[in-house]
């Protein structure tokens, strides 16, 4: 591999590396209102953005999830752990799912932990879920570089000037087919979830 292949693979995995989550020992234990909500997601995902003006979280985008149920009100303004956790989620699927699978996937979270379902915590599971995407960082980083190998074998006998461009395009649609595979499979499970739901609905009326 040249030294410009490295720079560019180089590049891209400090990309991958950058991309934040928030640790379940940087969730604040407290209420907060909406304007400490939205500074502190805006604080904690500021390497997720991809222009300096981006907002992570707004107020009427909290204001949308909450009327379209991803969220329960808050209580005298003042939004729990929970419901921080919950705006956490959101802002990871709004960027490939509809809302109304986030409302599918979300829903019994959000009812069993606002219930008051001792057998379920937000926090456990948030806990859960950071552990299991920590443990797919140097698999993950793996994968781009074999994928980057292989887009570079590609186009062998082009122009110089046209093969860089051609290996670059390559890479980036093994990246998209592989967004494009999994998108489909979670709809399809959201799909198969709603299903589910929908029948224990109709035995319980």
């Amino acid at each position: 591999m040249d030294e410009k292949s490295r720079n560019m693979i180089r590049a891209v995995i400090e990309e991958f590396n950058r991309f934040s989550y928030i640790a379940p020992e940087d969730v604040p234990d407290i209420q907060l209102y909406m304007d400490q909500i939205t500074t502190f997601m805006d604080g904690k995902l500021s390497s997720c953005k991809r222009y300096p003006d981006e907002k992570i979280l707004t107020k009427t985008m909290i204001n949308n999830y909450t009327k379209n149920k991803l969220i329960p009100p808050p209580e005298k303004k003042r939004y729990s752990k929970d419901h921080l956790l919950l705006l956490i989620y959101v802002y990871y699927l709004k960027d490939f799912l509809q809302i109304s699978d986030i409302q599918t996937l979300l829903g019994p979270l959000t009812e069993k932990c606002f219930a008051g379902d001792d057998q379920l915590s937000m926090q456990e599971v948030y806990n859960a879920v950071v552990r299991l995407v920590k443990g797919q960082t140097g698999y993950m980083t793996k994968d781009l570089m074999r994928r980057w190998k292989m887009a570079r074998s590609t186009f062998p006998d082009a122009p110089e000037e046209s093969a860089e461009y051609l290996q670059v395009f390559s890479f980036i649609c093994l990246l998209s087919f592989d967004v494009y595979v999994k998108k489909k499979l979670i709809e399809k499970v959201v799909d198969e979830m709603n299903q589910s739901r929908g029948g224990q609905a109709e035995t319980e009326n």
